[in-house]
């Protein structure tokens, strides 16, 4: 058997082994196992349920289980098809989006998934007939830094605010102190960074298990009564092929289906060839080859997300933690892919993760997305000012698609009033049409 399996992924060829790579797929699931904590948390929020705007009830567990399920099931696919080290689950920042729209009652589950599907049948369109570098051009390099650094703006504000660090309510100020959770919550902060900044793996998953288990005699912890179980097929069948597309029949749908593709597309981009480059991949121009292969992957996987329920589906950046263990083939992905498929008869396990723990791995995974913004060129006003409208627009009106969406018309209109109209591509002024009448619909 390990024989076939050599031959498969060609472990002569990339000069690894089966114990290699298996360890390197442990190494990846623990440093992205956060995923399955924080996606229920996102959509849902502090309670174990919400009720969406056509009175559908969207669990935690239904979220968890899907989640876990779809992450193998997607994960596998990338093994068996690209032979590459890389895991993929629901991406950061659309969740954030979503989930805070779905609690607020903006909008339903239904209508989430349908702009999610849209958003992943674009991809696979664009992929398929090879326009990928269309879309880099259209997109300045300025405003796609700034897109990531928005998005980890909100999420460190979400990981305040639910860990209850900082309070929204009027204005912002500091949260009660007094309060163990919020305590807890600022030692997972800290824990989080040393072990981080001591190149721990797995330091966001060390710090949620340490919160969660100091939280159980602090009462801020409520241990389950079993561990693992059976998923609760109920709960799933309100998430599967639960589409609403009315909701895409107005213009306000325009600029999340454009988050949520250019979320997922400049994510896999720079994934890809970031974790590639690690595992030495590349050519000599520092291309991937047959890199349509992961892309593929990638779009088929936000579609059947979407048909399951799971926010945009999206190669993680945290497979760079098993490519440094030495992964180099698909079959880290295979254990990977293992090791989520188990987690779904683990949902009690991982649903007793308070906010207290959750939070800080919120504001970690935030500070980690805004490390970018060192990379946007502020010589230049023009180039600078889209982005820094972006970026504060998101920030303080708790927007991700409207902070997204002035910041590209800022850049669109400092280009024109200037006289610099032709330094942005045509397409852009097509896009900032719908996405004004976004903001007077």
């Amino acid at each position: 058997m390990k024989e076939k399996i050599s031959s498969f992924f060609r472990f002569q060829e990339r000069g690894t082994s089966f114990k290699v790579e298996t360890i390197a797929g442990i190494t990846t699931f623990m440093t992205m196992a956060y995923i399955l904590v924080v996606q229920p948390s996102l959509m849902v929020g502090d309670a174990d349920y919400v009720i969406d705007t056509n009175g559908v009830m969207i669990t935690k567990e239904a979220i968890l289980v899907t989640c876990a399920l779809v992450s193998a099931v997607i994960t596998l696919f990338m093994a068996l098809y690209a032979n590459m080290p890389f895991a993929l689950s629901t991406g950061m920042g659309n969740n954030a989006m979503f989930g805070a729209m779905l609690i607020a009652g903006a909008i339903s589950f239904g209508g989430i998934m349908s702009l999610i599907l849209i958003s992943g049948a674009i991809f696979v369109l664009l992929t398929v007939f090879g326009v990928r570098d269309l879309i880099v051009k259209t997109i300045p390099k300025n405003l796609k830094i700034a897109i990531s650094t928005a998005i980890g703006f909100y999420i460190a504000y979400l990981g305040f605010k639910n860990s209850g660090i900082g309070t929204f309510v009027d204005g912002i100020s500091q949260g009660d102190f007094k309060q163990p959770s919020v305590y807890l919550a600022i030692f997972g902060l800290i824990l989080i960074a040393v072990l981080t900044a001591r190149k721990v793996t797995g330091a966001i998953l060390i710090g949620i298990v340490a919160v969660t288990v100091l939280g159980i005699p602090l009462g801020v912890t409520t241990v389950p009564e079993t561990l693992a179980k059976v998923p609760d097929f109920d709960g799933l069948g309100n998430l599967m092929f639960a589409f609403d597309f009315k909701e895409v029949l107005s213009f306000s749908a325009i600029p999340l289906i454009f988050v949520s593709f250019c979320g997922d597309f400049f994510s896999t981009l720079g994934t890809v060839l970031g974790v590639g480059a690690k595992a030495g991949m590349l050519d000599e121009n520092g291309n991937l080859p047959n890199i349509q292969k992961p892309f593929l992957v990638d779009a088929i996987g936000t579609c059947v997300g979407a048909c399951t329920g799971n926010t945009v589906v999206t190669t993680f950046v945290e497979s760079s933690a098993g490519v440094e263990a030495g992964g180099r083939t698909g079959f880290a992905s295979v254990i990977t892919a293992i090791i989520f498929a188990l987690m779904v008869f683990l949902s009690p396990l991982v649903l007793m993760i308070p906010n207290a723990a959750t939070g800080p791995a919120l504001i970690f995974v935030g500070f980690l997305m805004i490390q970018g913004i060192q990379n946007i060129d502020f010589s230049d006003f023009t180039e600078a000012f889209g982005p820094f409208v972006m970026i504060m627009f998101t920030i303080f009106t708790g927007s991700i698609a409207g902070g997204i969406s002035a910041g590209i018309i800022a850049h669109g209109v400092i280009k024109l009033l200037t006289g610099r109209w032709k330094e942005v591509h045509p397409f852009l002024y097509v896009l900032c049409i719908p996405l004004i009448l976004y903001f007077l619909s």
